[in-house]
């Protein structure tokens, strides 16, 4: 239980403090660790009789010389879980000496406890991530879905619950004081802190956390019966947020489907990531990623891009020669996820209902098609996403929001006009649907 190095370390430190040689010794009597390095692997005889008692001994000169590597002192036990574990000796006269003993006997079994649950807990971290890198790469006809059930079990987590796959992803942003030398923060030395941080938001003893390569964590969270809907997005929200006080990190979170099998936490946790990559290319910078409002991208995203491509050209050809086809974009997109109403949409958008309006008049002009035929607008809805997606030439530019904001701005300085009187007739129509 205690290491070489470990008592070297601990001789070595408190022989040059207290100003006697230190001596530690395993269960076995031989010595790990002392002041004087000549004695290390030496046997030292009265350690025996102490390990046996677990009762402290001291040695005169003459008591000493009749024991193999032992000195004039005195040996205390190391006591660890009841059981003895090794001694600490001091070299030096008895009535010297004995006064150091029970403060070096304590020192040392509260630095050996410390090292025995940092060698517990990294232990439990490994087998943590072993265990969500086996569900991430679970395939049924490699290993039965029992057997990870049965190992989690080990660990003592029930893969029977209810639970969903959280991904998290975090980031050093470059910033201006970054680029001027300034030191870039290694994710790799960060992991322990994170790995706190976000298991202090996921504390229930049934959730899985751990890291799964540097500057991502993933957790299998178990869903308690009774709480909110969104609480799950309220506990992601807390990670961001403490993340975010270390040292600027920036943090995303993508969000799978509730499961309660290994080949649904699979999926749940393949959803999560998916999420993750999907959710970047969102317009609306949200942080969070729930897989639920990805699923149309992420079935766009399956199919090839020649094919995104032609459904592009097809449908949008006229739309992206415009020199607002950013706003025009969005706009078509805002329209369909509100549900074809007007006002939701200028919400979603920041803009008044009549600059909608007008590009939604626009679009129609330039497509030949009417935005009231659903049909043909989840086509354009389609279209856009795959835009997004990188379907066709000059789309996903990877823009801010702040750049997409200056130039919709900027193209569409005409929005702003007095609306003719059948343009103003026209959205009631379509807000009532």
């Amino acid at each position: 239980m205690l290491s070489p190095s470990l008592a070297q370390e601990i001789a070595g430190d408190t022989s040059a403090v207290i100003g006697f040689n230190v001596l530690i010794t395993d269960a076995e009597g031989v010595v790990i660790g002392s002041g004087d390095s000549s004695r290390v692997g030496t046997f030292h005889e009265a350690s025996v009789e102490v390990i046996r008692t677990k009762e402290p001994a001291t040695h005169t000169a003459a008591q000493a010389q009749r024991l193999r590597g032992v000195r004039p002192g005195v040996t205390l036990p190391l006591v660890a879980g009841g059981q003895a574990v090794g001694t600490v000796g001091i070299t030096g006269t008895p009535a010297q000496v004995r006064r150091f003993g029970l403060l070096v006997k304590r020192q040392t079994e509260i630095l050996l406890r410390e090292s025995v649950m940092l060698r517990s807990r990294l232990l439990a971290e490994r087998a943590a991530e072993k265990l969500l890198a086996d569900i991430a790469s679970y395939d049924p006809q490699v290993i039965e879905g029992e057997t990870l059930a049965f190992r989690a079990a080990e660990l003592g987590f029930d893969l029977r619950l209810r639970r969903v796959a959280v991904a998290f992803e975090v980031t050093a942003p470059e910033t201006a004081a970054r680029r001027q030398g300034a030191p870039h923060r290694d994710m790799a030395l960060a992991r322990s802190e994170l790995l706190r941080t976000v298991r202090e938001v996921f504390a229930d003893p049934q959730d899985i956390v751990a890291s799964t390569a540097p500057g991502w964590i993933g957790v299998l969270h178990r869903l308690p019966s009774r709480r909110p809907a969104d609480s799950l997005t309220a506990d992601c929200r807390r990670v961001i947020d403490a993340v975010a006080a270390q040292d600027g990190l920036t943090a995303r979170a993508g969000i799978g489907e509730p499961a309660a099998s290994v080949a649904a936490l699979h999926d749940s946790y393949q959803d999560a990531c998916e999420a993750l990559r999907l959710g970047s290319r969102r317009p609306d910078g949200s942080p969070i990623h729930p897989i639920a409002e990805l699923r149309v991208h992420q079935l766009l995203a399956a199919v090839s891009q020649p094919v995104r491509r032609r459904l592009l050209d097809v449908t949008t050809a006229r739309l992206r020669t415009q020199p607002d086809w950013p706003a025009l974009r969005d706009t078509i997109t805002a329209w369909c996820e509100s549900g074809f109403n007007l006002v939701r949409a200028s919400a979603a958008l920041h803009i008044h209902r009549n600059t909608v309006v007008y590009r939604m008049n626009k679009i129609e002009e330039l497509t030949g098609r009417s935005l009231r035929d659903h049909r043909t607008t989840m086509a354009l809805y389609l279209a856009c996403l795959a835009d997004r997606l990188g379907g066709g030439a000059g789309a996903g530019t990877g823009r801010s929001p702040a750049a997409r904001s200056t130039t919709s701005t900027t193209a569409t300085s005409r929005d702003h006009l007095p609306l003719r009187n059948d343009q103003q007739q026209r959205p009631e129509s379509r807000s009532g649907r």
